[in-house]
């Protein structure tokens, strides 16, 4: 497999992302609706599959671990991340929090740019320093955690079981991203073992930018035309 490979799958992720269904789908929300009541296993399965299809969430994650080569310090992003959105998911689905899944989805699309703006160093050369990476990447969680929110707070949940039911979704939440986080971190470790890696990330993160404002562009799209409706 050429060496190339990783920026070949972040070109097709700039142009396959928005056309991809980032929502629950309709079999599984018929299933969920139709059988109230604890449903662990489905909810489990939900959420590993939301996180593993979630484009978004992925590019952030390539974004985020993209030049973190020790083991600690991906486990404590990683962990910050996870924290910012289990705090939104549960305010938003147990607290009745409600946003905006357009502006939400738009925000996770900055996230994106965002960290592919701090991996070319572009704050650094524009203000002098970045922003601290730890408390953005949290604070980014909470948008992405406000996001899979948007997508329980689609369904007609019931009360019966809701809370066990949100607790499996999010364990397979965390299942399925430690599932992605572990192809990634694979792939990135096969990748910067070539010479050519130093080169080829710089383009790979303009590609992560490129699919960052690709996305928020189609959000914001999405929400001035449910506005104008």
């Amino acid at each position: 497999m050429p060496r190339a490979a990783p920026l070949v799958l972040l070109a097709a992720l700039v142009l396959a992302g928005p056309a991809l269904a980032h929502g629950v789908g309709s079999g599984d929300a018929a299933f969920i609706e139709a059988n109230p009541g604890p449903q662990i296993a489905a909810f489990l399965y939900l959420g590993a599959k939301h996180m593993v299809t979630g484009y978004d969430h992925l590019a952030f994650l390539v974004g985020v671990v993209f030049f973190l080569y020790r083991l600690r310090d991906v486990a404590l992003y990683v962990t910050l991340f996870s924290l910012g959105h289990s705090a939104t998911l549960l305010a938003g689905v147990l607290g009745g929090v409600h946003a905006d899944p357009f502006l939400v989805d738009a925000a996770i699309g900055l996230s994106v740019v965002y960290k592919a703006l701090d991996n070319l160093g572009a704050f650094k050369a524009w203000f002098g320093a970045s922003p601290d990476t730890r408390a953005m990447v949290a604070a980014f969680g909470l948008a992405h955690g406000f996001g899979l929110a948007t997508k329980l707070q689609d369904l007609k949940l019931s009360d019966d079981g809701l809370v066990a039911n949100l607790a499996a979704f999010n364990v397979g939440v965390e299942l399925g991203q430690f599932l992605a986080l572990g192809m990634i971190l694979a792939l990135m470790g096969w990748w910067r073992s070539s010479a050519a890696f130093p080169r080829q990330a710089v383009l790979a993160n303009v590609l992560l930018m490129a699919a960052g404002f690709l996305l928020t562009q189609v959000q914001l799209a999405g929400y001035v035309l449910e506005r104008s409706a």
